[in-house]
């Protein structure tokens, strides 16, 4: 008998000399749901899809130890108001699935809002007086995604992307009346993402830093795999200061 408590005493004191984290990640099952546009879908610069930031971001929790599924919505084009219909009208052919993979998910990043604004670019151009009103319906949009995706489940976690500068092969002239337009994008965004208690991710930083390796083609707005994955480690530093 005195033998068996002194196992147990060892054997207690080997695990709880070992880290909890051990424990948890190895055991940890993640459910992530990830909607967005062609960013999320991992749409290349060369017209293929192949593997998005989603999809690395998956890599970095498998690396961990995690066991995670990924149930991926984001589709090339996706605009705001396609996620709105998908969340909120039940004749959506993707509502019901849609709303039980975030009931039952710990996990949301989101990208959206860039085919909005790209959609009136030439306008605002032409107009940029109507710049405001174009981010504000982003905005409204973009609230009304957050918020719902709240009321499906409550407790979980979503991390809203912020934009690059999808024009780094255009002359410099072009890009200084472009990048205005994209921080402002980005600025409402995060404003969005802070009231709604949501987390912003920004990555125009990381990729300028290998803007014309991470978006290699002159005539696509897309990134390479290398860029996918220098988004996708922004993502899990976000994660990993929780």
């Amino acid at each position: 008998m005195k033998r068996i408590i002194l196992r147990s005493m060892i054997i207690g004191s080997l695990l709880a000399s070992l880290p909890m984290t051990a424990f948890a990640k190895g055991s940890k099952q993640v459910d992530y749901v990830a909607l967005g546009d062609s960013l999320a879908a991992g749409a290349t610069p060369y017209h293929k899809l192949d593997k998005g930031y989603a999809d690395f971001l998956v890599d970095r929790y498998e690396q961990s130890q995690y066991e995670i599924t990924l149930d991926n919505y984001g589709v090339p084009g996706y605009r705001t108001t396609n996620i709105v219909s998908e969340l909120l009208n039940p004749n959506n052919a993707n509502y019901a699935e849609l709303r039980n993979s975030i009931k039952n998910a710990e996990l949301v990043t989101i990208d959206i809002g860039a085919n909005d604004l790209l959609a009136n670019l030439n306008t605002i151009r032409q107009n940029p007086s109507t710049a405001p009103a174009v981010l504000n319906t982003i905005a409204e949009n973009l609230y009304l995604i957050l918020s719902e995706i709240d009321k499906i489940n409550p407790g979980i976690k979503v991390y809203v992307m912020g934009y690059y500068n999808p024009f780094p092969h255009l002359p410099k002239q072009e890009q200084a009346a472009l990048l205005p337009l994209l921080d402002a994008l980005n600025q409402t965004i995060e404003k969005v993402a802070s009231a709604n208690g949501d987390d912003f991710v920004p990555t125009a930083k990381v990729i300028k830093k290998y803007e014309t390796l991470y978006v290699p083609n002159p005539n696509d707005i897309h990134l390479s795999l290398e860029g996918y994955k220098a988004v996708a480690k922004e993502f899990w530093k976000a994660i990993q200061e929780e």
